[in-house]
């Protein structure tokens, strides 16, 4: 290899390793299925038919609050329902042999999953239990003036 091609050779090879270099860290890292599960959006919800196997409404596993199982076509599924008195205060009792319609997320809990509801429905009866970021919402009673009127509509 003749002196005069070396310079040329040894810039090339700089920048072709500079630009993977480059390009390699403007990746951005995907987050892993559990990373996802951990977080609620509104993007993913899905719905869950099924009749109900089992209501508590204050069940011993978390997360803490109201879990109802229902039966779908795939299985039993373990539903959180947030906090019963807003089911109440929607006047939506849920008995075994119900026939519910779930809008909401699978989600992770330590080794397990359960499937955080949004919307819970009963025949024509729909009742808000979370808010679109995935936090469970209080009663009525509890909440200021702005977050009822952000909720209307919904029950």
């Amino acid at each position: 290899m003749k002196s005069t091609n070396r310079p040329l050779l040894l810039t090339l090879i700089f920048a072709g390793s500079l630009t993977f270099s480059l390009a390699a860290s403007a990746q951005k890292a995907m987050p892993s299925d559990e990373q996802l599960l951990r977080t609620y959006n509104a993007n993913r919800e899905i719905s869950l038919v099924g009749t109900v196997v089992k209501y508590e409404s204050n069940a011993a596993v978390p997360p803490i609050g109201a879990h109802l199982t229902i039966q779908t076509g795939s299985g039993q599924t373990d539903v959180h329902v947030g906090n019963a008195k807003v089911l109440e205060a929607g006047h939506l009792e849920l008995h075994p042999g119900d026939n519910v319609r779930i809008v909401g997320e699978p989600m992770s809990l330590g080794n397990g999953t359960y499937f955080a509801a949004r919307v819970v429905q009963k025949g024509a009866l729909a009742v808000a239990v979370r808010n679109a970021r995935g936090f469970p919402l209080k009663p009525a009673s509890t909440l200021t003036p702005a977050q009822r009127e952000a909720l209307r509509g919904v029950r």
